[in-house]
């Protein structure tokens, strides 16, 4: 039956893209909560403290990027899955670049999805975009909590 191992296919990558979700959220998750916890101890000001903020939000999009580079790496070891086509040479960071394309939703093109890996793909870029936004919003709530610590010059 021709369109059985499709749907087998399909089931499968979607049951990757759903643990992908849950794993970079729960990541991403201790990654601000952690900085969260750690902001106020640290007496600084507030540029300083920006700048721990986005670089922690850095840390935890790039985890989140790698967990999807590696997941590449490791589907694309069996292509029933689907693989990647153009311009890469299977080499590692090749599944992290594209992982990293994807992810902010950039998709330059020169990496095309084939099979079932075009869900996990899709999936990842609204992970990100998901991801992204709540980093905005995770920035606001410093900006508002400490901005009070900025002092004018007078």
């Amino acid at each position: 039956m021709p369109g059985a191992s499709v749907i087998t296919d399909d089931i499968i990558a979607a049951i990757i893209s759903i643990l992908l979700v849950v794993v970079t959220t729960i990541i991403y998750y201790d990654v601000l909560r952690i900085t969260w916890e750690l902001l106020p101890k640290f007496k600084m000001s507030p540029r300083k403290r920006i700048i721990i903020v986005i670089l922690a939000i850095f840390v935890g999009h790039t985890l989140a990027v790698w967990i999807y580079g590696v997941t590449y790496w490791v589907v694309a070891k069996y292509p029933f899955l689907g693989s990647l086509q153009g311009a890469y040479n299977t080499e590692f960071l090749d599944y992290v670049y594209f992982s990293v394309v994807t992810y902010s939703s950039l998709g330059f093109g020169d990496l095309l999805p084939l099979g079932a890996i075009r869900m996990i793909s899709g999936v990842e870029a609204l992970n990100g975009l998901v991801l992204i936004g709540w980093s905005i919003s995770f920035t606001y709530l410093v900006m508002h909590d400490f901005w009070h610590l900025h002092k004018p010059k007078k």
